[in-house]
């Protein structure tokens, strides 16, 4: 009988309801339906209206009308009005909630037109606390959106959460133990609610939202807002959304910050989950390092350990070194930098380039050597920890600066042979010519191919020693890498002196001594001091001074006496003494020197740079410059001017120049041929001597 009763209660309400309908123009509520519902209203049935689900949601639709043609921009009354009728007639139609949402609905269309912002304040709070206490009936994307206009974004954040947990009471999103198809039905009823928020956010910033709000309540005029009203705004959102403790909600937020370029008022507000939110998204978690001596072993300088990490997670682990710079956690900073540099990917479109990988390395460096006590590494431990990781990025920064000088190489001369003529399609078309040309084609994709190997990520530098610039003769790149590495694999440094005369004869080839002498003052400077196992002088020396006098006897280049020598004192960075101790030492082996004519060579070398010394200490005593001190030297000193040299350097300097005298005279060479460099020797000695002794100044 219960049934019965309910049954026919029931009945009377949709009679009431379709009564009340009557007595207005249904055609004009009905205006703003869409086609279907309004093909299902024509097809509704009375039993549909009373018992079925879909009839349910057509009675509401109907009073949501009916509301509105009372309360809306040109309604006939007030809430009030309608709402005693509709309880009275069909409470299981119009319910409580619905009562309460309509008032809201009725501040807010108050609101809209009221020009006092104390009272459109006090309005918005007014229609959120009656929201607030029906979230499951609001139709949120419309009343958010009017809050929105309102600039009430407490309310957008606050209800949108609320319906949220209405959606998914059970937090069913949040539980990994049930089945993965009803977990993903609930974060999606969710995101839906979230979704509301960061809409907010995008018409804040001055984009599109995915989805635009919708709203039958009359819009808000509103002013443009200023760039520092916006900020404001965005990040009050912001720090509404962070205070809630739906963490599905800030990672969803947190996604669409980042999406709308709104990083700096992520890192800004976001919660203390932000962390653990970019760890997770760039799928590589900062691992604490405990071991100091893994971070200082020398291995990590001929190694690397790339991760797959896809340019659009990339983005998440940027902003995690960002924060930690933020935060003053600057070993963090540095771990994740270099992580980002060493990346790799399998979609070559995705690869970084080697620029990239220079910067990141380079702001590691920066955070490494900003490493303070707030990295929570103190005392000693910290200062191990710093310097081992400080060397590990320095080693990395330096290796991948020859890798991007390799390619550079590697490029310019794949370029410049297809622009030789051999390569090209105007060249004769005869046998030799074409096998030249296929030649010089595979050559050409081959050396594309390791521009290519190059791009795709970090090599070690014995990869870009032994594949790439080996290979390829880049000798000068071989040098700086053998002196970078502290080469000491053979004990008589035979693999760095051939490298030296690969380089020269390289040099030569293409511009004779003074491209040779010019490579040497460029590399050897690089290289100088080091221990000298780098620099092999004497090899050097003989080396260039062979091809000289060669080049100049047989007419094909005109070398000056000077040009090694200087080359030599250049690439030692001015020191005298080492330069010096070559050229004595290959003079004083007769076996190395059996031709005069080299010998001669050499001795006129010998005798610019003790020019050079004499010059270089006395300029040094009288702050003048060595150019200055040339034109004294070029006649005899003054008693004054003899009083400036230490004893000591005066002494070596005209011992050494007496005995090179005495060696050119022992030349078997004509005089004539030998007089030039005795009698530089001799006015060299006599420039030096004084007729006093040096004890009367």
């Amino acid at each position: 009988m219960e049934c019965i009763r309910q049954l026919l209660l029931r009945c009377a309400e949709a009679l009431f309801l379709l009564q009340l309908l009557s007595q207005h123009h249904v055609t004009r509520l009905v205006q703003n339906f869409d086609a279907n519902m309004c093909r299902a209203l024509v097809q509704l049935t009375f039993h549909q209206l009373i018992c079925s689900e879909e009839g349910d949601q057509l009675a509401t639709r109907l009073i949501s009308a009916l509301m509105e043609y009372y309360t809306g921009p040109d309604g006939r009354g007030t809430v009030d009005d309608i709402s005693g009728r509709l309880r009275d007639g069909c409470p299981s139609y119009f319910k409580e909630s619905d009562y309460k949402f309509y008032l809201a609905v009725e501040c807010l269309e108050r609101a809209t037109v009221t020009s006092d912002a104390e009272e459109r304040e006090n309005l918005a709070r007014e229609a959120f606390n009656y929201l607030n206490k029906v979230p499951e009936s609001a139709d949120l994307r419309t009343v958010c959106k009017h809050f929105a206009d309102l600039r009430f974004y407490e309310a957008v954040v606050h209800l949108s959460l609320q319906k949220a947990h209405t959606m998914d009471p059970a937090g069913d999103a949040f539980n990994e133990q049930i089945d993965a198809g009803n977990r993903e039905h609930a974060l999606v009823r969710r995101e839906q609610c979230y979704e509301i928020v960061t809409s907010a956010v995008c018409a804040l910033k001055g984009e599109t939202s995915p989805r635009e709000f919708g709203s039958p309540i009359r819009p808000v005029a509103q002013s443009a807002l200023d760039p520092v009203s916006r900020k404001k705004y965005i990040c009050q959102i912001v720090q509404l959304g962070v205070q809630s403790s739906d963490r599905l909600f800030h990672n969803y937020l947190y996604r669409a910050l980042i999406d709308l370029g709104l990083e700096n008022e992520l890192l800004e507000y976001a919660g203390p989950d932000l962390v653990p939110f970019l760890q997770s998204a760039g799928r590589e978690p900062v691992q604490e390092v405990r071991a100091v001596s893994a971070v200082t072993s020398a291995n990590f300088l001929l190694g690397h350990s790339g991760v797959h990490i896809p340019s659009n997670q990339a983005k998440y682990s940027e902003l995690l070194a960002r924060y930690y710079v933020l935060k003053r956690q600057h070993v963090l900073a540095a771990h994740v930098l270099l992580r980002l540099a060493e990346r790799r990917s399998a979609n070559e479109g995705d690869v970084p380039t080697l620029e990239q990988r220079r910067q990141y390395l380079s702001n590691a460096v920066l955070q490494a050597k900003n490493a303070s006590n707030s990295d929570g590494l103190l005392g000693s431990t910290r200062g191990a920890f710093d310097d081992g990781l400080l060397d590990l990025l320095e080693g990395k920064l330096a290796v991948l600066r020859f890798q991007i000088n390799i390619k550079e190489e590697l490029e310019a001369i794949a370029s410049k042979l297809e622009a030789s003529p051999s390569t090209s399609d105007s060249a004769p078309n005869d046998s030799s010519t074409d096998a030249r040309r296929a030649a010089d084609g595979n050559f050409v994709h081959s050396i594309r191919e390791k521009v290519k190997e190059l791009s795709l990520d970090l090599k070690s530098i014995t990869q870009l020693y032994n594949e790439y610039a080996v290979p390829f003769e880049l000798w000068e790149i071989c040098l700086e890498m053998l002196y970078f590495a502290n080469y000491s694999g053979d004990t008589d440094s035979s693999i760095v002196r051939e490298t030296w005369a690969r380089l020269m004869d390289q040099a030569l080839s293409r511009g004779g001594i003074a491209e040779a002498c010019a490579v040497l003052k460029r590399v050897g400077s690089h290289v100088y001091p080091g221990d000298g196992a780098v620099l092999p002088l004497d090899t050097l020396c003989l080396h260039l001074e062979k091809a000289a006098l060669e080049r100049l006897v047989s007419g094909v280049e005109s070398v000056g006496d000077e040009d090694v020598a200087r080359a030599l004192l250049a690439s030692c960075k001015g020191a005298i003494e080492p330069v010096l101790n070559s050229y004595d030492q290959l003079l004083s082996t007769g076996a190395i020197l059996p031709s005069p004519n080299l010998r001669l060579r050499l001795l006129h070398s010998v005798l610019v740079v003790l020019r050079e010394w004499a010059m270089s200490v006395y300029a040094q005593r009288m702050s003048t410059s060595t150019t200055g001190a040339s034109l004294i030297l070029g006649g005899t000193f003054s008693p004054e001017q003899t009083t400036i040299f230490n004893q000591g350097v005066r002494d070596k300097i005209t011992s050494a120049a007496n005995r090179y005298m005495t060696e050119v005279q022992r030349l078997v060479l004509p005089q004539s041929q030998k007089e030039a460099a005795y009698r530089g020797f001799r006015d060299l000695e006599e420039s030096l001597l004084s007729p006093f002794s040096f004890e009367h100044f």
